[in-house]
């Protein structure tokens, strides 16, 4: 349950990205199945999003199924849309408990129907919730959101230049702040095509640990250092003290 830890101040992050890897080598690595390891990691999940709701954080997006990820085999695919409509259908209850707003960006046209029917229901059902936002990637990609955004533009501007303020209004991701810090675990160090546009200037964080082992001192591990980072955006060290003054 969200309990009365203290709110971040002002310097913490108001929007959190989660590259959740590992869930498969955690689960081969004690001789289960891959499908395992995803179950798993819905444990780590709740963890991610009792943690950061407590502390006032705006929203959360985490990664959950890539573009890319339609090239894994089809019994894993198949078994991942299986626990996203039991995740969904399990977690809902709380999730409205506790005011966070469920929300799905990504293509989902090719997803199971009653996968697609899921999602729709609780982003509904949810919607009013304003405690924090739970951004969920699902069939997500970055370049295919920059694309869909500009096809977009291009719709409704009959080909006038976007200006970045505006054209963020196309992302799916519209109405949310930009990504302040990214997270991966699983010891890899890139984002792969994960929020290009909204974390342009994110704090990132590559953790050692795979997804179902990252504990409550792990987050806050990250959470410590960020606030001790001085975010610049172009400027001078000295402009960046005057600015946050």
């Amino acid at each position: 349950m969200i309990s009365a830890t203290p709110k971040l101040a002002d310097a913490g992050p108001a929007h959190v990205a989660i590259i959740m890897d590992g869930n498969g080598r955690w689960a081969e690595s004690r001789g289960l199945t891959r499908s395992d390891g995803h179950r798993e990691g819905l444990k780590a999940t709740r963890r991610a999003v009792e943690f950061f709701a407590n502390r006032g954080v705006q929203a959360l997006t985490i990664f959950a199924f890539s573009s890319e990820n339609w090239q894994r085999p089809r019994g894993e695919v198949d078994a991942l849309f299986d626990l996203f409509v039991s995740a969904i259908e399990a977690e809902l209850p709380e999730l409205s408990e506790k005011g966070i707003c469920l929300r799905f960006i990504g293509e989902r046209a090719d997803f199971p129907q009653p996968l697609q029917q899921r999602m729709a229901e609780a982003e509904a059902a949810t919607a009013a919730n304003e405690v924090m936002t739970l951004v969920v990637a699902l069939g997500y990609g970055g370049r295919w959101d920059i694309l869909q955004a500009a096809q977009r533009w291009l719709r409704d501007s009959a080909g006038g230049a976007p200006d970045p303020e505006r054209f963020e209004d196309y992302l799916s991701t519209t109405g949310l702040p930009p990504v302040d810090m990214l997270i991966r675990t699983g010891g890899e160090k890139r984002i792969s095509n994960f929020l290009l546009w909204q974390s342009a200037y994110a704090e990132l964080f590559f953790l050692d640990t795979l997804w179902p082992d990252v504990t409550e001192q792990d987050l806050l591990g990250t959470l410590e250092t960020y606030l001790k980072r001085q975010r610049r955006f172009g400027q001078t060290p000295h402009q960046a003290e005057a600015r946050d003054a």
